[in-house]
């Protein structure tokens, strides 16, 4: 990060009035495809500029521009304020001034960003090829595998008038593979990814590129022998993967401020039992646990440090996710979960690193304790709602039966309402996982997220054959 951009935008704010805020954001992205042998796609892109915001009577004003000179930065500043006063002027303000917080102040640059970044292009391309190659010669069953290779590199500097002055740079390397296989007429495919925040260690933490290209392979071979499961609602244990995209999509969405204000599920429970106790739940900025969550950031585009903020305690809603105008809406501190995709976007509330609090019940003892259920693993797709109500695909799926682990069975859709499935979790595994590193959470921009959690046993809905 240079120095001179956080000095211009600092000597910027010396001559605005009222709260102006400025956030200079560089992002170069890199993106490679390989499929059946052949090098596909090869993009590069990089963007940067400032964003501005201006609160003025209760309302806000955004602009931006593409350049860093103190002109432009100034006339941004100009744009917002109109901005903000004809906003202002066409609402009730409910929230006058914003909160006073912990602002950000000085460097907080991440791992791994020099290790990543030089990297040549074509040993990616050469990583990404030989990992499609494996998944291919794995079996003759395999007909056509695929595997893409991103990153993300992204600086920034934030300062406001009342206080923050941050710089901070980070890298985010991701890896997708896909194989599909083939068996009189039938096919089935194995997807793996894995993303982090942080340098190849982090990327490879669970296992070599290698390990995951023959995972994916060895999946989709043996979904062609699998059969389907029997509908109807199940005893389920979830792996990681599950709880985190269960966490992320049917609660954490609910309980950002915006849309409790909206009326989400979430609304007016703060205090009420929502899920059992043995459930606590987390949104962090920070890489809990292990380092290289793929939501990590170490400041939010408002300049406040970012935290560990629990939104369900003991199974009680102790919390909502806040950025600093819905935290002086509801007299609380922000919780550093306002972001910006990029310069040209207004930061949203979004969640960061979602997760279940481990447990203490090992993954063994909770199979042996399950005399007929499921082992879930590896979600496909899926949707939820702001009611907590969801439906997900299963990519792995283990049949319990007696306490012991059986066949894989194929086509499972889990489908319930958050808080009703996490009401009946009577059991949480004393292990942890990162699972969702390569997602994008989409709301009106995207973002980088990760989640995950332990193992849990619940009881849901499950989808297959009746």
């Amino acid at each position: 990060m240079s120095r001179d951009s956080l000095q211009i935008l600092e000597e910027a704010l010396q001559r605005a009035d009222g709260f102006v805020e400025l956030r200079y954001h560089a992002k170069a992205t890199r993106s490679v495809g390989v499929e059946k042998g052949k090098v596909e796609r090869t993009q590069s892109r990089r963007r940067s500029g400032v964003g501005v915001r201006v609160f003025s009577d209760g309302g806000w004003g955004f602009a931006s521009t593409g350049s860093l000179e103190a002109k432009a930065v100034s006339g941004a500043i100009d744009a917002a304020r109109a901005a903000a006063r004809a906003s202002a002027g066409s609402r009730t303000a409910e929230v006058s001034a914003l909160p006073e917080t912990r602002l950000a102040r000085g460097s907080f640059d991440l791992d791994g960003v020099d290790e990543v970044v030089a990297r040549p292009l074509e040993e990616k391309i050469g990583m990404a090829s030989r990992f499609e190659e494996t998944m291919r010669q794995s079996s003759a069953a395999v007909q056509s595998a695929s595997c893409s290779y991103n990153e993300i590199y992204e600086e920034k500097a934030i300062v406001t008038t009342d206080g923050a002055a941050a710089s901070f740079r980070l890298v985010r390397p991701e890896l997708r593979l896909q194989a599909i296989a083939e068996k009189d007429g039938q096919l089935s495919s194995g997807h793996e990814s894995i993303g982090t925040t942080g340098g190849w260690e982090c990327l490879f933490r669970a296992g070599s590129g290698d390990h995951f290209a023959e995972k994916a392979a060895r999946t989709a071979v043996d979904l062609l022998a699998a059969k389907h499961p029997e509908g109807g609602r199940a005893t389920v244990i979830l792996a990681p993967s599950i709880v985190g995209l269960l966490v992320h999509e049917a609660i954490g969405h609910t309980v950002e401020a915006d849309f409790v204000q909206a009326g989400s599920v979430a609304a007016g429970k703060l205090g009420q039992r929502v899920a059992s106790e043995l459930v606590t739940l987390c949104d962090s900025g920070l890489s809990e646990f292990y380092d290289g969550a793929g939501g990590t950031i170490p400041v939010d585009d408002e300049g406040v440090l970012t935290q560990r903020t629990t939104i369900i305690r003991d199974g009680e809603l102790v919390s909502y996710l806040h950025n600093r105008e819905s935290a002086a809406l509801y007299g609380v501190e922000p919780t550093g979960n306002a972001r910006a995709w990029e310069y040209s976007d207004q930061p949203l509330i979004r969640m960061r690193n979602t997760y279940l609090v481990p447990g203490t019940s090992t993954l063994e003892e909770m199979i042996a304790g399950t005399d007929d259920g499921y082992l879930l693993d590896g979600p496909r797709n899926g949707q939820a709602d702001a009611t907590g109500e969801f439906m997900f695909g299963v990519q792995e799926a283990r049949r319990i039966r007696g306490g012991r682990l059986g066949e894989l069975v194929r086509g499972v859709t889990i489908a319930g309402i958050a808080f009703d499935v996490l009401s009946t979790v009577d059991a949480v595994s004393d292990s942890f996982r990162w699972d969702l590193g390569s997602g994008y959470c989409g709301k009106g921009q995207p973002a980088k997220v990760d989640a995950g959690g332990p193992y849990i046993r619940c009881q849901a809905l499950l989808g297959g054959e009746q």
